[in-house]
């Protein structure tokens, strides 16, 4: 991926706060390659939503979701494969049923090798962070949705279809209008465009687009995002807004026939005007790649 001096990806459960009834969310806590991490609770049953990546920081997860369940049956599931959201899930072998749908089960199979070995060459920590990890394999696979009773609450396990990832899902606990993301959406930052040619081309702007403007028009009542500060619909807003300009920018670009090193860096220059506070600069050029890409698909196949 990016390369360049990462601090320690840690998860800090000593973070860990309340932020509906029941839900509990470990926050990343601004920390690159740590995710935010959800614990959601019924009667019967916990949910746990990512895992962090690798090994520690999943025995640390799962230490904290078992004393919070305190007897009750323990569930896992993940956003969506790539490493710092799914590769901890071995350690739950035993403890928790780790459930995905089809496409993100297919990412960890087919993908999950090349990006256990991209994420090793991002600097020491992350390597020793992956020492003695193998991508995970599902206890249990659903297709489009699932719906998970803890007891007296029901989640709802909806994949999206193929937006950041192939396999992206969203979690929904209905009773206090929560909604978890995964990298659908950040916070503070601009989308992480994981467009790889020819390695991964699975992400698509478009769709993602599609998605999150889905999303957006229900207005849920409290948002976690996949990195970022827990907040409110205004989150998805802005990642909205921002997809929408970057497809505009991009577009309309190629329609003049600019190349695609000129294109991104004037839709860098215009975004970062527009979001000078926003991490992740670099997935703008990535971004702006695949597009230009969809852009050319679009012109060859106008229906697809």
């Amino acid at each position: 991926m990016v390369e360049q001096a990462l601090p320690d990806p840690v998860v800090r459960v000593a973070g860990a706060r309340e932020i509906a009834r029941d839900v509990v969310v470990i926050p990343d806590e601004g920390v690159p390659l740590v995710p935010n991490i959800g614990i959601i609770g019924g009667r019967e049953a916990v949910l746990v939503v990512d895992t962090g990546m690798g090994i520690r920081n999943a025995e640390a997860v799962r230490e904290f979701a078992v004393e919070y369940a305190g007897g009750r049956e323990l569930f896992l599931t993940t956003t969506h494969f790539h490493p710092e959201h799914a590769f901890g899930a071995q350690v739950f072998a035993g403890a928790a049923t780790y459930l995905v749908n089809q496409d993100q089960a297919a990412d960890l199979r087919e993908r999950g090798p090349g990006y256990l070995e991209m994420f090793r060459g991002l600097g020491e920590s992350v390597t020793r962070r992956l020492e003695g990890v193998v991508p995970p394999d599902p206890d249990r696979v659903y297709g489009s949705g699932h719906d998970l009773d803890l007891g007296g609450r029901v989640v709802r396990l909806r994949a999206t279809g193929r937006a950041h990832s192939r396999g992206d899902q969203v979690v929904e606990v209905p009773d206090v209008d929560v909604l978890l993301t995964g990298d659908l959406v950040e916070a503070g930052q601009f989308a992480i465009f994981p467009w790889f040619p020819p390695h991964d081309m699975d992400v698509s702007g478009t769709r993602w687009l599609a998605v999150v403007r889905r999303l957006a028009a229900r207005r849920p009542r409290t948002v976690v995002p996949g990195h970022g500060a827990v907040g409110g619909p205004e989150l998805l807003a802005d990642v909205r807004d921002y997809l929408e300009l970057l497809q505009q920018e991009t577009w309309a670009r190629r329609d003049a026939a600019l190349g695609e090193r000129m294109i991104a860096d004037e839709v860098a220059e215009l975004m970062i005007r527009r979001h000078p506070h926003w991490a992740g600069r670099e997935w703008i050029e990535k971004g702006v790649g695949c597009l230009c890409a969809e852009h050319a698909l679009a012109e060859r196949d106008p229906g697809h």
